[in-house]
């Protein structure tokens, strides 16, 4: 089943640039300098795991992709099609690399898997249970 996964996020991937560069001709500098702009979620990991699991896993689900898609839609504005591109080629790059959504107990637990081979610490499998 995880292969499985892994597949889906690069369909994602490959379906958000093709939409991207093929149907709405956007332009490449934008793509590439916010591709990276949902890792910014990683900073609520300051406020510990609960709170940076929360933050990072608001910016990496679909539904903000999915709402700029039908706003973008609606409106009749591309530059939020755009964005909902962007962030669902990031989204799909992750599930592709085989980074998920974050549980509160690490950072590492994520909901396909555990990501690095370090086994989990006492305090990572005491807050697990």
């Amino acid at each position: 089943m995880k292969v499985l996964l892994h597949l889906e996020g690069a369909a994602v991937l490959a379906g958000a640039i093709w939409v991207y560069f093929g149907t709405l001709n956007a332009h490449s500098a934008p793509f590439v300098v916010l591709l990276l702009a949902p890792d910014l979620g990683m900073v609520g990991y300051l406020g510990g795991t609960r709170q940076g699991a929360a933050c990072y896993n608001a910016t990496h689900t679909y539904l903000l992709p999915a709402v700029l898609l039908a706003a973008g839609a609606l409106l009749d504005i591309e530059v939020l099609a755009a964005l909902a591109m962007v962030g669902a080629a990031h989204i799909g790059m992750d599930r592709m690399l085989g980074y998920g959504l974050k549980y509160p107990s690490a950072f590492r637990d994520t909901h396909l898997q555990r990501v690095g081979d370090a086994p989990p610490t006492s305090v990572e499998a005491e807050a697990a249970h």
